[in-house]
């Protein structure tokens, strides 16, 4: 399986809008280093059986798309329903047209419900053959356990993001936890043998919804991956600076960063997800 880190930045992406130029805020992320300009977070999965997964929409997804020469999914996973996440939803309308489809995207029932109410033309039936609109169909998945998307075996686990719960997928050895700030016992079991693990941590002071510094340190220290992959970073975050003080198992994302992870058998037998 191949993952694709589109966007690694937090809900205002790095730099910030503003400046004393209005090029920027970039805080104490060096704006001669390339690898911190990033966008809003989202990621790619390209698994062996030929299917590709978008994980969540960002505001930034048709540069994101664009950049990495992708073209072509028909699953879209959605963490939770905050702006940064969901807002560039329309933009799948060009990949409906390439692939003659609706989209079907997966996600917990209340997720869902919120980006219906935002995007309710999305989901209404497909009138074929013409796409003048994006097109998903809803696919509610469980908040917390095992369901099937795009032909394999996916674990969901339950994240407290704040004042709301977001979504932590896991495939195989390889997990992702965006907008995460506390995982319960459920959820720290639910991660338990990951190898390769992208998770939050937006600066180095803590936080009241992101996760930071310290408190990925810790998780480390509980879950032992052999690699842990910041992403959803602020302007506190420098690259250079985390490359030379990150433990030696901790590295920092880049918006384009790929990563080749194991991936499970796929299923022979569909798992009963409805979509509607």
């Amino acid at each position: 399986m191949k993952v694709t880190i589109l966007g690694c930045g937090g809900s205002a992406g790095v730099p910030m809008l503003g400046g004393e130029d209005g090029h920027g805020i970039w805080g104490r992320c060096d704006p001669a280093e390339p690898k911190n300009r990033r966008s809003r977070a989202s990621i790619f999965l390209e698994m062996g059986n030929g299917e590709n997964i978008l994980v969540d929409t960002s505001p930034d997804i048709r540069a994101q798309l664009l950049t990495n020469g992708i073209k072509a999914f028909r699953s879209i996973f959605y963490t939770h329903a905050h702006a940064d996440h969901i807002a560039g939803l329309d933009e799948v309308r060009g990949i409906n047209r390439i692939i003659r489809q609706p989209i079907k995207a997966y996600g917990a029932a209340s997720v869902l419900d919120e980006i219906q109410t935002r995007f309710d033309y999305v989901f209404k039936p497909w009138t074929s053959p013409e796409f003048f609109r994006a097109v998903v169909e809803a696919c509610p998945v469980p908040e917390q356990g095992q369901f099937e998307m795009a032909g394999y075996p996916f674990t969901v686990f339950q994240q407290v993001h704040g004042r709301i719960h977001s979504s932590g997928l896991r495939c195989g050895n390889f997990a992702y936890s965006t907008d995460v700030v506390e995982l319960g016992p459920e959820s720290l079991a639910a991660l338990a043998g990951v190898e390769t693990w992208i998770v939050d941590c937006f600066q180095q002071k803590p936080h009241s919804a992101h996760a930071w510094l310290e408190r990925v340190v810790e998780w480390q220290d509980i879950l032992q991956p052999r690699r842990t992959i910041l992403t959803h970073m602020g302007t506190d975050m420098d690259w250079r600076w985390m490359k030379n003080n990150l433990p030696d198992t901790m590295e920092p994302a880049w918006d384009g960063m790929t990563l080749s992870v194991d991936e499970p058998a796929p299923i022979s037998v569909r798992a009963s997800v409805s979509c509607s």
